[in-house]
């Protein structure tokens, strides 16, 4: 009890710093297992890795966003700081992939935009060394840069792991918001090949989350406002836009999105309701009968404040997280770790 009041106090504390724009925290919100480690400046988005040697070794990957003086750290499953990349440029959005070939070798990299040099960085997991000297240039020949949310897609090849950046910013024209690189090996440095230019925007506000789910090869983003707009995740399937969903359900920006793999093919799209402090959850096959057809299946208050960004683990960690873990950027330069159970459990009274 002790523990949980510690919490409580803590968000109402971070509340009261917000003014009053914001949504309090429900009395019924859910409490996190662990918070971080507090950063310099402003978390915004995680990521999360795990050794695929060793499923016992998992780390959280997150920016803390601010001009010159930001950073990407790592931290461990009690929320401890274990690593840093400082500084950086005002990093926003990461993502990461597992399986990079570079110079013959298999490396788990992380992927940052970096907005304050209009570039994208590479570094490898998990000892976040940079492997692309100096970073990618990303919307070349564009008025508006600015690169804020990412998601990587893994596409399996005969020949290889086919790695794909697909790359969201601040400011940009309706179809062609989004870029998407191919990420390669050129002696030694990861580089950036443009083979995609997509994207349906409102205009209303902008676009920053961005989520891919590889096994049904779709990628979805936040159109903040408005709408999770749906594509496909291979270029080579065209720029039909599949889905615009939830709509009607936020209170008023559309943020962080994180997939929860139950199975293959099963699981939920988990999607920050910025304003409301809380996630609402959608079936990720979508609605019996219809694949891009999401009807919401509960909305889960949380004690974190105004979350940008989420990433959500479906395999157990430890005692603390048995049916996996979601994490979730809090203000207070924080980000929380939420045990899963505690999301199906609401999940599966609303049935």
């Amino acid at each position: 009890m002790k523990k949980q009041l510690t919490i409580l106090s803590f968000a109402a504390l971070v509340l009261a710093s917000c003014g009053d724009k914001l949504a309090p925290v429900a009395e019924n919100a859910l409490n996190p297992i662990v918070i971080t480690e507090v950063v310099p400046n402003d978390t915004d988005d995680p990521a999360i890795w795990v050794n695929p040697q060793d499923s016992s070794q998992v780390i959280v990957i997150g920016t803390d966003k601010h001009e010159k003086t930001g950073g990407l750290y790592a931290y461990d499953m009690d929320g401890k700081i274990i690593n840093k990349v400082v500084p950086l440029d005002r990093p926003n959005n990461v993502d990461i992939a597992y399986g990079f070939n570079l110079g013959g070798k298999k490396v788990d990299i992380a992927v940052v935009t970096e907005r304050g040099t209009d570039k994208i960085r590479v570094f490898s997991l998990p000892d976040l060394k940079p492997l692309d000297n100096g970073g990618i240039p990303v919307f070349e020949g564009e008025t508006e840069k600015s690169p804020m949310g990412i998601a990587l897609y893994t596409q399996k090849d005969t020949a290889g792991n086919k790695i794909y950046a697909i790359v969201g910013r601040k400011i940009g024209p309706t179809g062609r918001y989004l870029f998407q690189y191919e990420l390669q090996d050129k002696d030694g440095v990861v580089v950036g090949n443009k083979v995609r230019e997509f994207g349906a925007f409102q205009g209303g506000k902008e676009i920053e989350a961005i989520a891919v789910d590889n096994e049904l090869g779709y990628v979805y983003y936040s159109d903040e406002g408005f709408g999770i707009h749906k594509y496909y995740a291979d270029p080579a399937k065209g720029n039909e836009v599949l889905s615009v969903f939830g709509q009607k359900d936020f209170k008023d920006d559309h943020e962080g999105i994180a997939i929860y793999k139950s199975t293959d093919s099963t699981g939920y799209i988990v999607a920050s309701n910025q304003q409301n402090n809380s996630f609402n959850i959608y079936p990720r096959e979508g609605d019996a009968g219809n694949p891009h057809q999401y009807t919401r299946l509960a909305e889960v208050p949380v004690s974190a404040v105004e979350c940008d960004g989420a990433d959500a683990l479906s395999m157990p960690i430890g005692t603390k997280f048995p049916k996996g873990m979601l994490v979730a950027m809090s203000n207070g330069m924080v980000f929380h770790y939420y045990d899963w159970q505690q999301f199906q459990d609401q999940i599966d009274a609303k049935k």
